[in-house]
């Protein structure tokens, strides 16, 4: 199994998950603006869309995007998605809000847009990761065990450190805690984050 990943960008979420889940993977470094994976392979050809994330797995079929991978990472190892009835739907409820209301806000900052236009998507940024604040149930967004919501969770509170975002107190105590895990750790590591 591989990871095809571009350091710090989302795909450290998936790179964290794997890690937690304790899966065997290899992982190879993306340039995404020349579109080469560190071996020198055509990108496009593994992710014609272009971006990362990337995870080929064994059987040679390659998932994209963050929710795909990360829902598949909870199946490997059913302790990083909630339980009950209604865990996976929640985890995948949690996963679509971080990708569509979270994520994508983002993108001011990294398509060269204006002050004005950031400011606004940073107050968009703040009042959808304060909802999340306000509904997390312990720890970490379903109560006193980390999902893989979180791992995304955590990357988007790097994203917005970065970008100078003064996020929610409770959500800076629970970023910090995060950066403990020996899976952030190894996975911020093999991207060279720290």
């Amino acid at each position: 199994m591989k990871l095809y990943y571009s350091p710090g960008a989302c795909s450290l979420a998936d790179h964290i998950a794997l890690h937690e889940a304790g899966l065997s993977f290899e992982h190879e470094k993306v340039d995404l603006k020349a579109k080469r994976t560190e071996s020198g392979a055509d990108y496009t050809a593994i992710n014609p869309k272009g971006y990362v994330p990337a995870l080929t797995l064994d059987s040679g079929e390659t998932l994209s995007e963050n929710i795909a991978i990360l829902d598949w990472i909870a199946h490997q190892d059913t302790k990083l998605k909630p339980s009950g009835p209604m865990g996976h739907t929640h985890l995948l409820e949690a996963l679509a809000y971080i990708s569509t209301e979270i994520h994508k806000s983002f993108k001011p900052f990294f398509a060269g847009a204006g002050d004005d236009e950031k400011a606004k998507a940073g107050e968009t940024i703040l009042k959808r990761m304060g909802y999340l604040a306000d509904t997390m149930e312990g720890d970490f967004l379903f109560g006193a065990d980390l999902s893989v919501a979180d791992c995304y969770l955590f990357v988007m509170l790097l994203w917005a450190r970065k970008n100078g975002l003064d996020v929610p107190q409770k959500l800076v105590g629970y970023r910090d805690r995060l950066m403990e895990r020996p899976s952030v750790k190894a996975a911020m590591t093999h991207e060279g984050l720290i």
